[in-house]
């Protein structure tokens, strides 16, 4: 029961400092809009795809969007681990009676909460790119943004797991996030691309949740989506265990 009990305590805490920065809340679905309104329309007007795209471009951008803010949030919130280093909130975690896999998971799913929540902020915004949201497409879309948040928050807490400063954090994240969402299809249909750019595309875990989204939400995708769903939840749980091990044998050799 402890452990539960400590899993929920670093989730509640994360989502805590998360919704106590508001002025982080409102830049993280502005600048989401600003991609959807200057980047889709500027783009959207002077690109014209011949195969890929049915509907407006902007529809079209909108899951992979989705994909952008979410990405964006799980990683660079994965820098909270090397704040508590930093101010020794983290060595008081470690004298609880709570293991530290259980000290992941519960970071993990405070960080994936927060990028759930700017991802429903989003899909409540559909109307703005003419999308049309009813009930069922948003809880498959909901339950699709649990996986991909958990496992892209992974990916954050292992940079931060072998990183010791917020500027050697963001250095690497940099080299991470921006070829992750270029790679994902999120701007382009990813059929049709040349083989050797297609291979580097699938090997980008969230060309799978973009493609899931995009499915789900506009009824358009490269890929079967429960393949994609399949890859997506392995993703999660990898990067997750991975995390927790590797976190665990780092912290213990620090002490």
């Amino acid at each position: 029961m402890s452990e539960w009990e400590g899993i929920y305590t670093i989730w509640f805490r994360e989502a805590k400092r998360y919704v106590r920065y508001r002025s982080r809340i409102l830049s993280s679905v502005v600048t989401p809009l600003l991609w959807l309104l200057i980047f889709g329309t500027g783009l959207g007007s002077a690109i014209k795809f011949g195969t890929g795209i049915t509907g407006s471009y902007k529809a079209f951008i909108f899951p992979g969007i989705i994909g952008q803010t979410i990405l964006f949030t799980s990683i660079f919130s994965g820098v909270s681990v090397i704040m508590d280093r930093q101010y020794g909130f983290l060595k008081e975690i470690m004298v609880a009676p709570v293991s530290r896999p259980s000290i992941v998971f519960g970071k993990a799913l405070g960080i994936g909460t927060a990028s759930i929540i700017q991802g429903v902020i989003l899909l409540l915004l559909s109307f703005v790119v003419g999308v049309q949201m009813t009930p069922v497409i948003f809880i498959a879309s909901f339950l699709l943004m649990i996986p991909i948040s958990v496992g892209l928050a992974g990916v954050g807490l292992l940079i931060a797991t072998f990183t010791d400063s917020m500027e050697g954090f963001n250095l690497i994240m940099s080299f991470i996030v921006l070829p992750m969402f270029l790679l994902s299809g999120a701007l382009f249909p990813v059929t049709g691309l040349p083989s050797f750019l297609q291979a580097v595309v699938y090997l980008d875990p969230l060309t799978y949740g973009v493609d899931a989204l995009r499915q789900v939400i506009i009824g358009q995708g490269a890929l079967p989506l429960y393949d994609s769903t399949l890859v997506v939840v392995g993703f999660a749980l990898f990067t997750i265990i991975l995390a927790a091990i590797l976190f665990s044998e780092r912290e213990q050799n620090l002490m």
